[in-house]
């Protein structure tokens, strides 16, 4: 172990302190990361791990704005771009909730393992918002509180109907390959992306974390309903719900807004 305290399964790519880029190999898969420390002198620092959507990365403008604003409030900041996704290894095609669930937790494990974090906070995006619901449900007392961001809580439901972001297919009898020529310009993903989304449920993850929950989603967005966000904080103990009026799915009118209601939560959280 080296001074961050890092794991054998981390291959450090840049020693830079403070801009830390590094990979983790996580069941053979390299796992590519960010960990940014905010300024100033401290030596111990609350850590939000940051998580991208469906077919992104970690350096969206969404993305690494909601970061800035942790940073800003004196968070440190883990960015990872998940399976088949940006630098990390895997065909996109070949990605499934599964494996994101399984890299999620063992990033969550590292996180945890580092000296200098005193409390880990957990957000993401889309899928990633998804993901961080079903990572909390799973590890509940790994995090102090949770901001899933438009998480597009109705890919699962949609797999169990026979339906994903828009296409269709037939639920019992799930295809070797999903793909359309007019699906999110053609791409392609393995049947098996729909066979383990089937098996999962965000009810269950829901009843299982018990801490603060921010839920952000913009009204005007048409590709995660924003029932998805509004159901979940109902049925979450402790939730927050901030609808950002007019906005896309990326936030792309007031990202502002986002960005206000994630620094005012994670100051509440902080002066806990």
């Amino acid at each position: 172990m080296n001074k961050w305290n890092e794991p054998d399964y981390v291959q450090v790519i840049s020693d830079v302190e403070k801009n830390k880029e590094f990979n983790l190999l996580i069941d053979g898969c390299r796992v590519h990361a960010k960990l940014d420390l905010p300024a100033g002198d401290d030596q111990k620092y609350p850590l939000l791990l940051v998580i991208h959507g469906f077919t992104g990365h970690m350096e969206e403008r969404h993305i690494t704005a909601v970061a800035q604003t942790a940073l800003e409030t004196g968070y440190a900041t883990l960015r990872v771009e998940m399976y088949g996704h940006g630098k990390s290894d895997g065909l996109f095609e070949n990605h499934t909730l599964y494996k994101w669930l399984t890299q999620a937790m063992a990033v969550t494990d590292y996180a945890k393992g580092l000296d200098f974090v005193t409390d880990l906070y957990l957000t993401g995006h889309s899928q990633g918002g998804l993901t961080s619901i079903l990572l909390a449900g799973l590890k509940p007392d790994s995090f102090k509180a949770i901001i899933p961001l438009s998480p597009a809580n109705q890919i699962l439901e949609g797999a169990r109907r026979g339906e994903i972001l828009g296409l269709s297919f037939d639920p019992d009898h799930i295809p070797e390959l999903l793909t359309s020529e007019n699906w999110y310009d053609g791409i392609r993903l393995n049947g098996n992306y729909a066979r383990a989304a089937q098996t999962l449920h965000v009810e269950e993850a829901i009843k299982k974390y018990h801490g603060p929950v921010l839920l952000v989603h913009g009204d005007a967005d048409t590709e995660v309903p924003m029932e998805c966000s509004v159901s979940a904080a109902k049925e979450y103990e402790n939730a927050k719900l901030v609808l950002i009026p007019g906005d896309t799915h990326c936030y792309d009118h007031h990202l502002e807004m986002v960005t206000d209601a994630v620094r005012d939560f994670l100051k509440e959280q902080i002066s806990r």
